[in-house]
């Protein structure tokens, strides 16, 4: 299936998107001026890395984000290059800026993530209704953060408006997003180990509490779920039983832009018709490529192949 383009429709929604800019420094000193070793700038954003990640394994998606002002311009450049389709809702105020700063001598890397345009009701519906059309019978990808402006349940309304369309919804969110998200009851969520024990309010023991907890969110109407662990790979949990997925041995660059690699690989894959086996292997791959790129960079289609076959999927009876 490599290299095909979906048999089912992906759209991705992006309503807080960002330019990444990553600085490269020997250390960061207080109180001092430091000089960059390298520097980058990247479009930025959970939805946009996901939408980035498609197009490099050949899936054709559309992803639809939010722009504003100068910086909404120049991320617009950036993502006309980097992506088949993208549909823009241009609003007042500035599109978001975000920092990493990567330490040479410690290997530390610190992340700051900027505020973004105030999006009205009325602006975010307008976008929602071209999103879900294009769903139609497909894929809605729903990830990121969202604006202050915007309810914490509005990820739940996309959910159910993209169910209603005879859509499947996957969502890879956090917090209060993620919580009124499952409410919705989405096909696929995709939480990482600590994303999970904030949702449930304690920690997870092992990979059986993992799966225990899994089950109890399929009990509240969620198809499958995907909790990413790192270097430990991933554990699938679908209708039919759990699947681990073992990640490959890297070196790593940069851990940002993992999880959207991820999602990326699972979804483009479940859309050509995939088994959960095959789109667990695909995202981890992906996920493993990613880590070993600096800052914000994503995978390299060429790592993805050569890591596919590194990635060890079975069957767990838990």
């Amino acid at each position: 299936m490599e290299n095909a383009y979906p048999r089912l429709p992906v759209a991705v929604l992006s309503l807080n998107p960002a330019v990444d800019i990553t600085y490269e420094i020997p250390r960061l000193i207080a109180d001092q001026k430091v000089h960059a070793s390298d520097s980058r700038y990247d479009p930025g954003g959970n939805g946009i890395n996901v939408g980035r990640g498609l197009k490099r394994l050949g899936v054709q998606a559309c992803t639809f984000c939010v722009v504003a002002g100068e910086i909404g311009r120049f991320l617009r450049h950036q993502l006309d290059a980097q992506l088949d389709q993208v549909s823009y809702l241009e609003v007042e105020g500035e599109t978001r800026i975000n920092g990493t700063i990567l330490e040479s001598v410690t290997g530390a890397q610190f992340e700051v993530s900027g505020l973004g345009p105030t999006v009205s009701t009325e602006e975010w519906q307008h976008l929602l209704d071209r999103f879900v059309t294009h769903c139609d019978d497909g894929f809605g990808v729903i990830t990121g953060s969202l604006q202050r402006s915007l309810p914490t349940n509005l990820y739940a309304e996309a959910v159910r408006r993209v169910r209603a369309a005879g859509g499947r919804a996957v969502v890879d969110s956090h917090d209060e997003l993620l919580r009124h998200a499952i409410d919705a009851q989405p096909f696929l969520i995709k939480p990482n180990r600590f994303e999970l024990e904030t949702l449930i309010g304690r920690s997870l023991a092992d990979e059986q509490d993992i799966v225990r907890e899994a089950r109890r969110l399929q009990e509240r109407g969620v198809t499958w779920v995907c909790v990413s662990l790192g270097a430990d790979g991933a554990l699938l949990v679908t209708e039919s039983g759990v699947l681990k997925g073992e990640a490959p041995s890297v070196t790593v660059a940069s851990t940002v832009g993992a999880g959207d690699s991820m999602v990326a690989g699972m979804t483009g894959l479940l859309a050509q018709g995939a088994s959960a086996g095959e789109a667990l292997r695909e995202g981890i791959a992906c996920s493993a490529a990613t880590v070993m790129q600096p800052g914000t960079e994503l995978f390299h289609k060429e790592t993805v192949d050569r890591l596919r076959n590194e990635v060890r999927v079975r069957s767990l009876s838990l």
